[in-house]
Parts: C-alpha cells; structure tokens; sequence
C-alpha cells in the first residue's frame, strides 16, 4: 500500500508546496506559514486580554518608592518627593472605585527642570524599574507635526505600546516620560516666521495626549507602514511625566523676581535671593517665556526642579548607588579576574575636573572613561591581578585630552 504525501492539516497543502512541516501528534502537521499566522492570532487575542487588577496592599507606598529611589539616585529630595507622591496617587487612580459622591481623581501630569546632568533621566529610568505598570521614556527632540519629517507624536503611545506587548488595556494605564521637553519650545514669538513644524506645532499634538482622549495609533509606527490598521487608545489614565534642562531659564526667572520691587526695598529682598540656584523660584509664567504654551504648561500642573549638583553629591555619585560609575569599573575588571582599586584622590581629581567643564554628573563618567581607557586596552591581554588607579596616571591620560573632547562626549 502505497505511502499517502505528508501535508498541512490546516491549509492542506502538500509537502512539495511549503517551507517544511511541523509534526504533532496523530500524523498531524502544520506547515510553517500556518505556524507563523498562528503566532499573529494570539499575539491579537492577547492585545485585548484581561489585565491584572492592581492590589492596594501590595502598592508601594510614596515613602517606599522614595526609599527605592535613594538607592539610585544622589541628593534631589525634592524630585524624588514629587515623583513619587506623583506615582502613588496614579496608583490609586486607577484602582479607584465609583463612589456615590462621583468624585473622579484626576491625573497631575508632572515636568520636571533641571540643569544637564542632575539626573532627570536616570529618575525616570530608576522608577521604571520598580513599576507595575507599563513605563516608557521617549525623546521630544524627535518630534514633529503630522506629514513632517521626523516622529509624529502618536509614536509615543506606539512605545507605550509595545512596552505592553500591544495590550491595549495595560497600555491605557501606563506612564510615560517625555524627555528633552524644552527642546520643543516655540522658537520665536513672531508668527510670520517660517513654519515652526519641531516647537509649537507639536506642542498643539501633545495637548490631546496629556488632556486624555482617545487617539489611534499606528502599531508600527506611522508612515512606514500606511496600510496598517490603527489601534484605539484611551490617553484618559495615561501619567505623563516630562523632563527638560530649559537652558537659559534662569534669566527669565531672575528677570520676574526683579520686576517684583521697586525703590529701596528692592535690595533687602533680593538679598535672599540664592543666585547660585535660581531654578527653586521656578513657575509656570517662566515656562511661558521660555517658549512653552499656555495650555500645556495648564496641562502640566506639577511643577518640581532638580538641585545643581555641588561637590559632595558629585562625589557620592562616584561610589554610593547601587550602580555607581566605580561599581561598573571594578566589575568590569572583576570579569577579567582583576581586582580594580582607586586611589582616594584619583576621585578628588575626578571631581574636580566635572565642575570645571560644568558637565555634572555626566562628565564624571566621561572622565573616568578617559582615564580607564588605556587600562581596560592592555590589562585584559596580561596576566594581571591587581590594578591600582593613581593620581598621576590619572594626570597623565587627562592631560591627552581636550576641555572641547569632554564637552562633545
């Protein structure tokens, strides 16, 4: 009796017709093309799965997701405050329940000033980490008005989505951190000026987003795939948390307090004014002058400022968090089986050199990376167990290098 063909038990088509043949139980098979348009059914049945319900007992507290933060984070109590209050609220807002009274929580969008290098980004990238809802940080430098060059802001729920692995209901509960905020400020106030597609433009976009409305969205992004179907989300319990540095800021704030007195009482009261940290006067009309719109900036109504970083908390983030810049250093030695030592005013020096280029925290790392460059070149190819950093090579490798190399880093 002859052999019958082996053939897909889905399609039915035969072996000859197809890539290869998976086999199941019972002679049956299922080709490759069956195999992967399965797949694609219960990616899309899972899209619209139950989520999990968010358990009040098990919700981190403020000061818990603070404690967290610390561990991360150096200094900036304010922020962290902010962030987590922020956080937590959002937590009970979605886990609340209609009451009698039909008192709805509303969402406090946050944005968050600071200078570069004051940890902005690592806040938001700690946060993540201590989550339970979906979490993504995407760039406003980025952005721009639809049927423009660059990303449309739909692609910011498109991240959001696929953080949630296209659960449209974990998705619509999420949070997500716009970076670089300032960066779409409108460049000018004159309205005759070339078409400002990257500032006011997008600004006018994002307000749907953050005021709560339901939007589709490309899964693949927008015009690379314009045949795709859109994706309903519901920006309604969407948390969004914005981030910028305001390069400049500070002359408008200084130029309101001024404005505030007259004659001789103006001198006693701008005695107390800290010149060196102008950013904790920040408020909203300085946003407005910075360039930002009046209904975004009411769309944002928690308004937190990061510290400058002075010497002490520049030299804590050398070695105090969890996953400090020396940590990294000596595990990356450890993995080579060399134990990796600084000498005490190697870090000194090290710190030294981020305030006089004015790098913050970012420029510790570009420092240590200069001076460790050579090292971690040679000493994986010796037979080397101990290394020790000391100030003089660290003379020495810096003394290579540019201000304007650092500056670029």
């Amino acid at each position: 009796m002859a052999k019958l063909p082996k053939k897909c038990s889905f399609c039915g088509r035969p072996e000859s017709q197809i890539g290869f043949l998976i086999m199941g139980i019972n002679s049956s098979h299922i080709c490759d093309e069956c195999a992967i348009q399965a797949a694609e059914i219960v990616k899309e049945t899972q899209t619209k799965g139950p989520v999990p319900d968010l358990d009040k007992s098990t919700t981190p507290k403020p000061k818990e997701i603070k404690s967290f933060l610390d561990q991360y984070v150096i200094g900036q109590e304010e922020a962290k405050k902010f962030l987590s209050v922020a956080v937590y609220n959002h937590y009970k807002r979605l886990m609340q329940e209609k009451q009698e009274d039909d008192v709805e929580i509303e969402k406090s969008n946050i944005i968050m000033v600071g200078y570069t290098g004051t940890g902005k980004t690592l806040l938001a990238k700690t946060i993540a980490k201590k989550l339970e809802v979906p979490f993504t940080i995407v760039d406003a430098t980025v952005l721009t008005e639809a049927g423009y060059v660059g990303e449309d802001i739909e692609s910011i729920i498109t991240r959001l989505l696929q953080v949630a692995d296209y659960n449209v209901k974990a998705a619509e509960r999420g949070i997500v951190f716009i970076d670089e905020i300032d960066k779409i400020a409108r460049k000018s106030d004159n309205p005759s000026i070339t078409r400002d597609v990257s500032g006011e433009g997008v600004q006018q976009g994002l307000l749907k987003l953050l005021e709560g409305s339901v939007i589709n969205v490309p899964p693949q992004g927008g015009r690379k795939h314009p045949d795709q179907k859109f994706i309903e989300v519901n920006t309604q319990n969407i948390l969004f948390i914005c981030g910028g540095a305001f390069d400049g800021i500070e002359k408008k704030i200084a130029q309101r307090l001024n404005t505030r007195v007259v004659g001789y009482g103006a001198a006693v009261e701008t005695e107390n004014i800290d010149r060196k940290n102008m950013l904790q006067y920040i408020a909203p009309q300085d946003l407005k002058s910075f360039g930002l719109i009046p209904e975004i900036i009411g769309r944002l109504p928690i308004l937190t400022y990061l510290e400058p970083l002075d010497r002490n908390a520049l030299r804590n983030i050398l070695t105090e968090p969890k996953n400090s810049i020396i940590k990294q250093y000596v595990k990356l030695f450890e993995m080579d089986n060399i134990e990796l030592r600084f000498n005490p005013d190697v870090l000194e020096y090290i710190v030294d050199k981020a305030i006089e280029f004015k790098l913050g925290a970012r420029g510790l790392r570009s420092i240590t990376e200069t001076i460790m460059m050579d090292a971690m070149y040679e000493l994986p190819s010796k037979k080397t167990k101990q290394y020790t950093v000391t100030l003089d090579y660290a003379h020495k490798k810096i003394g290579r290098m540019s201000a304007h190399r650092l500056k670029t880093a």
